[in-house]
């Protein structure tokens, strides 16, 4: 067998120095390195960065005459994860695509790992079929389907236990770094760099929204927030947590040194063929520095109104004040609700080559072709205010406000909507009809708010049914009466399966109040009317509220009653 891997390298070795993708300097370094560490070849020539891990796959396929196969977009047969354990698969870089009587597909890297491939033989009984994908694209696959793999990630490093890996991260185990050389040197090992790779890929896999790296006295907790809620992922040892902070504050261009004062930045990160955004901020806490990460992955974001899934009565309300010339559409709701994305979809949708459009956001989350998108920096006095004053001297046709925070903000974005511009933003109220109070507290006029508010919104987003696992369920006496529905309804739920993580949910779906302003609306907002005589006035104009909108969606079997009640509770019909 080492015959013939020798072989196989020596044909290899022929047709790289063939096409001149390694020099006679470079292949005697990687022998050299291949002596010491008894690594494969091909894998050196990628950690080594010497040929690309496509170019060299290519390679190995004619060389093999091999097949490969692009894993990006594959979907993977969860039903497969029984056949192969997950810590063989990890520990050998194997990914089970599909079986056929006795035959079972596996992606591999390295083709050449006849140790592997006899072991999966006898564990699983089957004749293995190999085909070649990348690296990258294999730890992208195995990650999406076993799920999160920090603790392997942990093993693989080094093929030993979790004390032999933190030895080698710190001098003494649980000594922590104690200058600048020393935080970068710890960024640049390769157990910090893996595990943190492994953490950030683990969270777009599981399509979720943020990451937070949270120290204790005893204890690293790692949680995802998925649909809007946090669920607790696999954990490096808490002696890894000053070297993962610190590589990422390396990835985003921060202050390595500094561990007192709160730090933003932000990280392009690449996940298989893709980049991910991911938004860094950095706060001291008691035992250490708590990392949050929102990921802004543009493959997971529809920018199509159409798409969200809101009511059609709802939707033409705000596609119609978003279609007027001037005047203001406020989108409101709690942080989470999806109020950012139904903003950059309104400006989509209105978007032409005639308008000038111009945002000014913090931070500008996506970016938007054929808008003009300024980010706050109150550091040096570019905030939301002044950012406006200067862009109203450029006379834009349409204006979005990130969020409407301060009287000053909120002055100024009344005023142009009442001199000829659409202005678009976000403000954190429980309801549509509070972003009229909001904005007299704020200290604007009712007159003012009468005569430029087009349309005030609010959003949610509640979990729908697993469609895998839904099934027709009687709901508990406690929550109909909750939510003041009759006893006798049947509703959907559901049991909980592997498509959904054992959680009976999967995915969201946008729910939208929105009232448009009629002319008694205004006239009631100028005499100052409470929102509760607000609401009345627009429930007579057929106006329906986030409840009513959630109620009918679990009738329709969408999203269950729980969800409703989570959304609407502590909501002011």
């Amino acid at each position: 067998m080492t015959e013939i891997l020798r072989g196989v390298n020596e044909r290899l070795i022929d047709v790289l120095l063939a096409q001149k993708l390694l020099n006679q300097k470079d292949l005697d370094r990687v022998l050299q390195v291949q002596k010491e560490k008894h690594l494969s070849f091909s894998r050196l020539l990628v950690e080594m960065k010497l040929v690309d891990a496509k170019v060299l796959m290519g390679i190995l396929s004619q060389v093999l005459q091999i097949p490969t196969i692009s894993l990006s977009k594959m979907e993977m047969d969860k039903a497969l994860t029984e056949t192969v354990p997950r810590k063989l698969a990890f520990h050998y870089q194997m990914v089970p695509l599909s079986r056929l009587g006795q035959q079972l597909t596996i992606a591999t890297a390295n083709p050449l790992d006849v140790l592997a491939t006899d072991l999966l033989t006898q564990v699983t009984g089957m004749n293995p079929v190999l085909l070649l994908a990348t690296p990258d694209e294999i730890q992208d696959a195995l990650q999406r389907l076993y799920g999160g793999a920090i603790i392997d990630t942990l093993s693989e490093i080094k093929g030993a236990d979790e004390e032999a890996v933190l030895m080698e991260l710190l001098a003494e185990k649980g000594q922590k770094p104690s200058s600048v050389e020393s935080l970068i040197r710890l960024t640049q090992e390769g157990p910090v760099v893996k595990v943190t790779n492994a953490l950030l890929k683990q969270g777009v896999h599981l399509k979720a929204s943020d990451i937070l790296i949270e120290p204790f006295e005893k204890k690293l907790r790692i949680r995802y927030r998925v649909d809007g809620i946090f669920r607790e992922g696999q954990s490096p040892p808490p002696q890894m947590h000053e070297g993962i902070v610190s590589r990422i504050k390396v990835m985003a261009n921060l202050n390595i040194a500094e561990h007192r004062l709160p730090q933003d930045g932000r990280i392009k990160f690449s996940v298989g063929s893709r980049d991910v955004d991911f938004r860094v901020s950095i706060i001291p806490t008691h035992h250490g520095e708590k990392v949050c990460l929102r990921i802004l992955d543009k493959a997971q974001v529809m920018l199509d109104l159409d798409r969200l899934g809101f009511d059609p009565e709802a939707l033409t309300a705000l596609k119609t004040a978003s279609a007027r010339p001037h005047g203001m559409v406020l989108i409101t709701g709690p942080t989470g609700s999806g109020k950012t994305t139904t903003m950059y979809s309104l400006l989509k949708l209105i978007d032409r080559v005639e308008k000038n459009l111009v945002t000014v956001e913090d931070p500008v989350e996506f970016d938007l072709p054929g808008v003009n998108q300024v980010s706050v920096r109150p550091e040096i006095g570019l905030t939301f205010a002044a950012g406006l004053r200067s862009i109203l001297r450029q006379d834009p046709n349409i204006i979005l406000i990130g969020e409407i925070r301060d009287p000053e903000t909120a002055d100024i974005a009344v005023k142009a909507a009442l001199t000829g511009h659409l202005v678009l933003s976000t403000l954190h109220t429980n309801d549509a009809l509070g972003a009229v109070a909001r904005l007299v507290n704020m200290g604007v006029e009712p007159h003012l708010i009468a005569a430029s508010l087009a349309l005030a919104g609010a959003q949610r987003l509640p979990r729908k049914v697993c469609p895998a696992c839904r099934e027709t369920v009687h709901p508990s006496k406690e929550i109909m009466e909750q939510l003041g529905l009759p006893m006798d309804g049947t509703y959907v739920k559901g049991r909980g399966c592997n498509d959904c993580r054992n959680t009976g949910l999967n995915g969201r779906i946008g729910l939208l109040e929105s009232v448009p302003m009629t002319s008694e609306m205004r006239r009631w907002i100028e005499q100052g009317a409470s929102t509760i005589k607000l609401r009345e006035v627009a429930h007579k104009a057929g106006f329906l509220s986030l409840r009513e909108h959630a109620v009918s969606r679990a009738a329709a079997g969408i999203i269950p009653l729980e969800e409703v009640a989570r959304t609407t509770v502590g909501y002011q019909e």
